[in-house]
Order: C-alpha cells, then structure tokens, then sequence
C-alpha cells in the first residue's frame, strides 16, 4: 500500500483580515451603536478587544435608564434564585452581555464569535 502524505491547508484568511485584535476604546461610545458595530466585526472573523467600558454612554434620561435596569434586576426564577437569570453589574460583562443579545448565540458560530470578544 502507498503511503500518503497528509499535508496541513493553511485557512484561507478572507481579504482584509487582521491577525491582530482590533483594540477599541469605549469611552465616549453609545453602548448600543458600538455593541451593534462589534457584533458585525466579531461574527465577519475578526477579534475585538473593548477597553474602558466604565466610559461607555447610553442615551436617554438617566432616571429612565435606572428604572429599567432595576426592573431588569428583579427578574429571577421563583423556585430557586440561583439557577438565574443572573444579572451582571460590571460594566464590561452589560457590554458583553449586549453583544451576545445581537450575535445568533446559541449556534456553533455565535459561539465562536463571542470567544473572539473581550472587555474590559
């Protein structure tokens, strides 16, 4: 029998690709639009690294905001608090957590997409 000689393919990196981790600082940002922006990056392949997300901004009245957000906090499971949902207060994981609301995260590739994100 011959033998046969497996070769490794490199994958074939789309036009435009950065190996590197696109860095983007978030202060300044609406958290909505940059969230929206990073979603599209991350699920086209790239990496995304968000910093500074203590400086992201959300537009509204702040006491709107607040009530929304309290209202978010109550929702748990009646039967057993610990099981979820869990409400993060970091701003990094609301960023994160925003993400995957636009990313398809319960797929193989929304999965992947959300490895390449991280903030901080």
């Amino acid at each position: 029998m011959p033998k046969t000689i497996l070769a490794r393919k490199k994958a074939m990196q789309p036009v435009g690709f950065r190996a590197q981790s696109i860095l983007i600082d978030g202060r300044g940002h609406l958290i909505g639009r940059l969230a929206a922006t990073v979603a599209k990056t991350i699920l086209q392949g790239h990496s995304v690294v968000v910093v500074r997300c203590e400086g992201l901004n959300i537009s509204g009245s702040f006491y709107r905001n607040k009530l929304k957000y309290l209202e978010f906090l109550r929702k748990r499971c009646n039967i057993n608090p610990a099981r979820g949902p869990f409400h993060f207060r970091a701003p990094s994981k609301i960023f994160t957590r925003i993400v995957r609301g636009m990313v398809p995260h319960k797929t193989e590739r929304g999965k992947q997409a959300l490895v390449r994100l991280r903030a901080f």
